[in-house]
C-alpha cells in the first residue's frame, strides 16, 4: 500500500524539496500552501516526474477553520494520511515593540498552533492503523533565545520541545517523530523575514536541497532530532557550554 504524505508550506523552500523527496521515493503526496499558482506547478511536476498521485489544497493554515476543513475534506474523500510534515512557518526580524502585534500573533498561530492542531487531528488515525510519522520543521533557533527575532526563536523552541516529548511518548510504537532543525538556509525565508543583510545570513548558509535530504534521511532513520551541517551541530551544542547571557549577546549581534 502506497504511503500518503501531507506537507504544509509545500510551495517553496524546504517544504517543496521534501515533497520532491517523498514523491521520488514512491509516496503519494498532499501538498498544502497559500500560493495557488506555485502549488499547482509543484503538483504538475510531481505527477510528471515521479508519477505520484498528488492532491493540491490551497489553504491559509493560520485559520483554525481552514485546518479543520483540510482534515475533514481528506477524511470525507477517503484519504488516509500516513506521514504529516509540519513545515509551514515564517519569521520576522526586528524588536518586539517595532513589529506589528498582529504579525507576531499570526506567527505563533502558524508556527505553533497549526502544528499542534494538525498533529492532534492526524495522529489518532496513525495510531489506529499502526503506522505513520510526523516530521516537524524547526530550526537551530530553538536552542537559544533570539533578540530581534524573539517570537520566532520562541516558536521554534516550542517545536523542538514538543517534538521531543511526542517522540518519547510514542517510543516503542511504529510511529516515527522527527524534528528537522536547520540553520540558515537558502530559501525565501531570509527575504520574507528581512534578514538578508544580517550577520546571520552573511556566511555558512546551506543549500535547501542538502537540508531537505538530511531531514528526509533522518526521518526515515527514526531520529528524534536532525541538525544538518557540522557547523550547525557544533553551534547547537556549544550554546549549552556558555552562560545564557553570553548566548543572548551573540544572537543579538548576529541578528542586528
Amino acid at each position: 500500500m502506497r504511503e500518503t504524505v501531507l506537507i504544509t508550506g509545500a510551495s517553496a523552500g524546504i517544504g517543496l524539496e521534501l515533497a520532491r523527496l517523498f514523491a521520488a521515493d514512491g509516496s503519494d503526496v498532499v501538498v498544502v500552501a497559500r500560493r495557488v499558482d506555485r502549488l499547482n506547478e509543484l503538483a504538475d511536476e510531481l505527477r510528471s516526474r515521479f508519477k505520484s498521485n498528488v492532491i493540491a489544497i490551497p489553504a491559509d493554515l493560520t485559520e483554525k477553520e481552514a485546518r479543520t476543513r483540510l482534515f475533514d475534506g481528506l477524511r470525507r474523500d477517503g484519504v488516509q494520511v500516513d506521514v504529516l510534515v509540519n513545515n509551514a512557518g515564517f519569521g520576522a526580524h526586528g524588536a518586539i515593540v517595532d513589529l506589528p502585534v498582529e504579525r507576531q500573533l499570526e506567527m505563533i498561530e502558524l508556527n505553533v498552533a497549526a502544528l499542534v492542531h494538525l498533529t492532534c487531528l492526524f495522529l489518532p488515525g496513525m495510531k489506529e492503523r499502526g503506522r505513520g510519522g510526523i516530521l516537524n520543521v524547526g530550526s537551530t533557533a530553538a536552542f537559544q533565545p533570539g533578540p530581534f527575532m524573539a517570537v520566532y526563536y520562541a516558536t521554534k523552541a516550542f517545536v523542538l520541545h514538543f517534538t521531543e516529548a511526542l517522540a518519547t511518548e510514542l517510543r516503542g510504537s511504529p510511529i516515527i517523530v522527527t524534528c528537522l532543525a536547520p540553520g540558515p538556509t537558502h530559501t525565501e525565508f531570509a527575504s520574507t523575514a528581512e534578514l538578508e543583510r544580517t550577520r546571520l545570513f552573511s556566511s555558512g548558509v546551506m543549500d535547501v536541497q542538502t537540508v531537505a535530504r538530511a531531514g528526509y534521511r533522518g526521518f526515515r532513520q527514526n531520529k528524534a532530532i536532525v541538525i544538518p551541517g557540522l557547523k550547525n551541530k557544533a553551534l547547537a551544542f556549544a550554546v549549552r557550554l556558555v552562560p545564557r547571557a553570553v548566548a543572548r549577546r551573540i544572537v543579538e549581534m548576529i541578528n542586528s
